[in-house]
């Protein structure tokens, strides 16, 4: 008569079994979910990246998703040749994205069809030369007569910088520019830009997969703070920033190392991490250290309200005021193609 095991020994071989398959189950279950994840990932990069028509993207996306679902299966029955092959493919796709860079060769659209580039006079470091600063005679969206320009600068007589804030739709999310102003009336506007090829549309998507090289602009603000105010009839605000002169030189000398940058090595535009709003606040970063992280440099249509808490915009006045004072749609409308443009959009604000 054969002797059983005891009963305790059977309950712990039972136990054991039983943790076993749970372990591989949220293993299998983890490892699901990260080729879910890359896959997903994979698609969209292929999708706005892979060469050709979009019958032929269409195609890389559909061979890649059914690896992804085969290697799922597999997975969860326990197989590994199938998923091994997915990772290996996966190193492939990474490989091919890192090697994808931007490039200044494009058919640009002629708003950024040229590349703002600065040189700083060697006898004179208060003189600066922009070449290619955009001057733009906007009608309509369509309708232009693009005139690009050199301009020269004394820094010496820097008088103010100007936050320029544009909303066309969610209170959340607007576009950032800096003006600069000096002595005698003349501003400046710089704005970092999606550098699109002609025929391109902006994809908030697309900016996480390389689709648009990044963009600096140099231009007037009958120019670009007109075509948003006037022509595409946008929200414009403007907020005093308070800066020393010092600390305006400092910023205007940012710009043009990172215009001079942008014309020499092109980056690529990221909706979250290179954008009009995050490239600005890393040159401020470096003139006022500690500058903190925050969500509203992400939303920022928010971005007032930031500066406002660090102490950035003119004192002795509530948000609400300096919002109020610097709305100009009204103002902007009114002087419209009028060479003080820049002096008529800016009665009344608080300074």
């Amino acid at each position: 008569m054969a002797l059983l095991p005891p009963h305790g020994m059977m309950l712990g071989k039972l136990g054991h079994s039983s943790t076993g398959r749970v372990w591989r189950g949220i293993l299998r279950g983890l490892g699901s979910f990260a080729i879910v994840l890359t896959a997903g990932w994979g698609a969209l990069a292929l999708w706005y990246q892979f060469p050709g028509a979009p019958v032929a993207k269409w195609t890389a996306v559909a061979v890649w998703a059914l690896l992804a679902l085969v290697a799922i299966v597999t997975l969860v029955l326990g197989q590994r040749k199938l998923p091994l092959l997915y990772l290996a493919a996966l190193a492939a796709l990474l490989l091919w994205w890192v090697n994808i860079t931007p490039r200044n060769d494009r058919l640009w659209a002629d708003d950024v069809a040229r590349a703002t580039r600065a040189e700083v006079d060697p006898g004179n470091p208060d003189i600066v030369r922009l070449t290619q600063v955009r001057n733009f005679d906007w009608r309509s969206e369509t309708d232009y007569t693009p005139r690009w320009e050199a301009r020269t600068y004394d820094l010496s007589r820097l008088a103010t910088v100007d936050l320029v804030l544009s909303y066309w739709s969610s209170p959340a999310i607007a576009h950032t520019l800096v003006s600069f102003g000096f002595e005698g009336g003349d501003h400046v506007t710089f704005s970092v830009e999606i550098r699109k090829q002609k025929g391109q549309e902006f994809s908030e998507i697309g900016g996480f997969f390389k689709e648009f090289a990044l963009s600096l602009i140099a231009a007037d603000e009958r120019d670009i703070i007109r075509l948003r105010s006037n022509v595409r009839k946008e929200d414009v605000y403007l907020y005093r920033i308070g800066l020393t002169r010092p600390a305006m030189r400092s910023l205007f000398l940012s710009y043009v190392d990172q215009a001079n940058s942008l014309a020499e090595t092109p980056r690529w535009y990221n909706t979250v991490t290179a954008n009009c709003t995050t490239i600005v606040y890393e040159m401020v970063k470096r003139i006022v250290p500690g500058l903190p992280l925050d969500y509203r440099l992400l939303f920022s249509g928010y971005l007032p309200e930031y500066v406002y808490d660090v102490g950035g915009l003119v004192p002795g006045h509530s948000l609400d005021e300096l919002r109020r004072s610097g709305r100009i749609a009204d103002r902007a409308i009114a002087a419209d193609r009028d060479p003080h443009f820049s002096q008529a959009i800016r009665a009344g604000m608080v300074d």
